[in-house]
């Protein structure tokens, strides 16, 4: 085997997993520290299964799509009625930076790094189903529609495909949520504060694209400006809106749509 990317993992007892559930904990070199995974590993003897990253949203961590927003479940469910193969699910810490770290550089730490690089080579190191022939994707809601965004587009040429809910669109939007100052979040790169920017620098290499809001979303202006902005770009990507807000009932029902978009890109 060849030489593990981490100092430290830690990988949760199988006698111990429920529902398909296992964690991960690395110690990483763009955290300076910890960082957590929880992964759904479906049941069945499967290799190089399609891994999803979905990414969580202000507030949050590692455990939220599955215990508030029944991730796994939702997957478990699409499998059994056979809507979509079977799939690997990581769900990462978005590094536990103040409220949120909007899954940019901050200082020392590089929080974007750290989801495209650092979760897919723990969960490859840790997780026998996944393997080099593994497609990747990746998702995520709110702060986590925004990094998912930004890092789908930055880094297209690991993912396979795009799926962002009620996102935030522009950095400005985090002072909407965090305590924290609005300049933590600057960059000199302005690739790492918009959405747009990133997708329209990386049009070239962007992989397949869906966005989807509520229409009492908070967020929901934003979502439709950035929807105009592709559009005028012609920059191929799918926009949809749902009834519902900001909320996990939403993003329980339109992960749906995400897995089943994946799905068809494998």
């Amino acid at each position: 085997m060849s030489k593990s990317r981490f100092r430290t993992t830690e990988l949760s007892n199988p006698e111990f997993e429920l529902d398909g559930l296992r964690f991960i904990t690395v110690k990483s070199n763009n955290l300076k520290g910890r960082g957590d995974i929880c992964i759904f590993v479906p049941e069945g003897d499967h290799q190089h299964l399609p891994l999803i990253t979905l990414l969580h949203g202000v507030w949050g961590s590692c455990w939220v799509w599955p215990m508030m927003g029944n991730a796994h479940g939702v997957a478990k469910k699409l499998i059994s009625q056979g809507r979509i193969e079977p799939m690997i699910l990581a769900m990462p810490s978005d590094g536990l930076w103040g409220d949120g770290s909007a899954y940019m550089p901050h200082g020392e730490q590089d929080f974007e790094k750290w989801i495209a690089e650092d979760v897919p080579a723990a969960v490859l190191e840790n997780i026998s189903q996944v393997s080099p022939n593994s497609k990747h994707f990746i998702s995520g809601l709110s702060m986590g529609g925004y990094g998912a965004l930004k890092i789908g587009a930055r880094y297209g040429h690991r993912y396979a495909g795009i799926s962002a809910h009620s996102s935030i669109t522009a950095f400005d939007q985090m002072k909407l949520f965090v305590e924290e100052p609005e300049s933590n979040y600057r960059s000199e790169n302005k690739e790492l504060e918009d959405a747009f920017t990133s997708i329209s620098n990386h049009r070239a290499s962007l992989p397949p694209l869906r966005i989807d809001c509520g229409e009492s979303d908070l967020l929901v202006e934003y979502n439709r400006r950035l929807h105009q902005k592709l559009v005028e770009a012609q920059i191929k990507h799918t926009y949809e809106e749902f009834p519902g807000g900001h909320e996990w009932t939403y993003w329980q029902k339109h992960l749906v749509e995400t897995l089943v978009f994946f799905d068809s890109l494998c």
